[in-house]
């Protein structure tokens, strides 16, 4: 079963974790998919992958083992260029390149934290005291274009707005208008008002899972 799937910075690649724990790499071309490379990276099914987008031949992945592992697509598969295992203490359900960063990406787990990390140093997250979300960190979407601020689907916990600032992670909203698990969260990906000149907010959309439910809504801290 496909878990996840992630696409490359050039579109033409993506990455796909399997509930057998597997990774999978297929390329798209002339209208079609045809698979190219294919690997046990975990344990249990691997529930995020994640390529980095600076570096688009690296690839993050995140499962149901605790473990968050990094892979180098240009050399063998057989083993991973690092992996975690002590820091999550529950599975790993979400990762995420920080757009305008060459070094930082977040992590989110059942575990209900949400972590930041420094490439060049993968040992140990950046924060030592993670931020705790109250529930399982399912999703993380980064600001199309205020930098630093992120939206997080929290699962039981409904949904955080986020501030990085300075490697420290501060909750500055919270959005609990669903009765379900907070699933699916995204940004209006358009600055309206580079294009009119007005400053205008940002809209959020937000869905939970058991009731079928869409949110699209505004925040204050945005």
């Amino acid at each position: 079963m496909c878990l996840c799937l992630d696409w490359s910075p050039s579109a033409k690649s993506i990455a796909t974790g399997l509930s057998d724990g597997s990774m999978a790499i297929s390329t798209l071309r002339e209208g079609s998919i045809h698979p190219e490379k294919a690997w046990k990276a975990h344990d249990f099914e691997l529930w995020s992958a994640s390529f980095d987008t600076q570096q688009p031949e690296l690839i993050y992945t995140g499962a149901d083992d605790c473990k968050f592992a990094g892979w180098d697509v240009r050399e063998s598969t057989t083993k991973p260029i690092f992996q975690n295992s002590k820091t999550h203490k529950m599975g790993v359900c979400s990762i995420s390149k920080c757009p305008n960063s060459l070094n930082l990406l977040l992590t989110g787990s059942y575990d209900e934290h949400l972590r930041l990390w420094d490439v060049r140093s993968m040992q140990r997250p950046i924060v030592e005291e993670e931020l705790c979300l109250g529930g399982g960190v399912w999703r993380i979407k980064h600001h199309p274009y205020l930098e630093g601020l992120l939206l997080a689907a929290c699962m039981h916990n409904g949904f955080s707005i986020i501030r990085i600032k300075d490697g420290v992670l501060e909750i500055v909203e919270r959005y609990d208008r669903h009765e379900s698990l907070a699933y699916g969260a995204d940004w209006q990906k358009v600055d309206s008002s580079q294009s009119s000149g007005i400053e205008t907010k940002s809209f959020a959309a937000t869905c939970s899972f058991y009731d079928q439910c869409l949110r699209v809504w505004i925040p204050k801290n945005s």
